[in-house]
């Protein structure tokens, strides 16, 4: 429930107040660790991470326009696959910002870095996890939107914007079958 406030918060009057971005632009989200976003180690829980990057990518696409295109259009973002690597821990109380950015697209999807940071002991940021996201935009009345039409709709700039190579294959390895094909978990 407590997400709920977060996202809010977010949506009502820290994302309303931040400068424009434009679509390749970096977002910065600040946040704190409370102390129900943490596990039994006392350390945030890993599903938080993810938990709190919904919150940071909604600031990011409410900043850069794309929210109101999702509005107008009847659309929204769910996302389809996503990796994080964890490289030191936040503690109780500890203030983070995530640092979020459109990478690209595919022929399928919009993929999205998104970075856990705070500063180190000479105030430069560092590091504390990184994740990608592959998403999906989605329209209400079902279906999926295409890359090209988001592409035209949202005014994005696919030249200037360059998805990795290594994560590129990533999004092709990870990726599951259509919800129309067969998927049956077999154990081999």
């Amino acid at each position: 429930m407590h997400m709920l406030f977060r996202t809010l918060w977010h949506l009502w009057f820290v994302g309303p107040r931040g400068p424009r971005l434009g679509f390749g632009d970096v977002s910065r989200s600040r946040f704190r660790v409370w102390p129900t976003d943490l596990d039994v180690l006392r350390h945030m829980n890993n599903g938080k991470y993810l938990s709190i990057m919904d919150v940071a990518r909604f600031d990011l696409i409410q900043r850069n326009g794309a929210l109101d295109v999702f509005k107008r259009e009847g659309w929204y973002p769910v996302v389809v696959g996503q990796t994080i690597s964890y490289r030191k821990s936040l503690n109780p109380w500890m203030r983070f910002w995530i640092e979020s950015r459109i990478l690209g697209f595919d022929e399928q999807a919009v993929y999205i870095e998104q970075r856990f940071v705070r500063p180190d002991a000479q105030r430069r940021p560092e590091i504390y996890a990184r994740a990608v996201v592959r998403g999906r935009i989605l329209r209400r009345g079902g279906g999926t939107v295409p890359v090209a039409e988001v592409i035209e709709k949202s005014g994005a700039d696919p030249d200037q914007l360059r998805v990795p190579d290594d994560v590129l294959a990533w999004g092709v390895a990870s990726r599951l079958p259509s919800t129309r094909a067969d998927a049956r978990s077999v154990w081999e």
